[in-house]
C-alpha cells in the first residue's frame, strides 16, 4: 500500500522534470551531445576548460561577443564562417539565456521588517 501511494506521488513529480534534464552529455566535457558539440569541444577546450562554457549562458550576440573578445585579446584564431556558425548555433541552443533561473523579487509587502531601518518620526 505504501509503495502504491509513493508511486502515485512520484509519477506526477517525475512528469514535471523537463525532458532536457535527461539530455545525453559527454562524460569528459559535460557538453550536451547534439549537432555541433564536437566542433565546440575541439575549438573551445583547446584553450580552456569546458566548464568555462557549461557554467555560462548567453544569447547568440553575447556568445559572438565573447568569441570576438577572445580573438582580439586572448589569441583565439579566426574561424571559417561555417565553423563559427556551428559553434554559435550550438552555444545558443544549449547554453542560451536562462529563463526563470531566479525567482522574481518579492513585493515589499511580503518582505520582513528591516531591523536596521531608521523609523521616520
Amino acid at each position: 500500500m505504501f509503495t502504491r501511494s509513493l508511486r502515485r506521488l512520484l509519477l506526477p513529480l517525475a512528469l514535471l522534470v523537463p525532458l532536457g534534464a535527461w539530455a545525453e552529455t559527454d562524460p569528459d566535457t559535460g557538453f550536451v551531445i547534439a549537432p555541433g558539440w564536437e566542433t565546440v569541444k575541439n575549438n573551445c577546450t583547446a584553450c580552456h576548460s569546458s566548464k568555462l562554457v557549461t557554467q555560462n549562458a548567453g544569447s547568440r550576440n553575447r556568445w559572438q561577443y565573447v568569441i570576438r573578445w577572445m580573438q582580439e585579446t586572448q589569441g583565439l584564431w579566426q574561424f571559417p564562417a561555417e565553423t563559427e556558425k556551428t559553434i554559435l548555433d550550438y552555444l545558443t541552443e544549449h547554453y542560451g539565456p536562462k529563463e526563470g533561473a531566479r525567482r522574481p523579487p518579492l513585493p515589499p509587502s511580503m518582505m520582513p521588517k528591516n531591523p536596521y531601518k531608521q523609523s521616520s518620526g
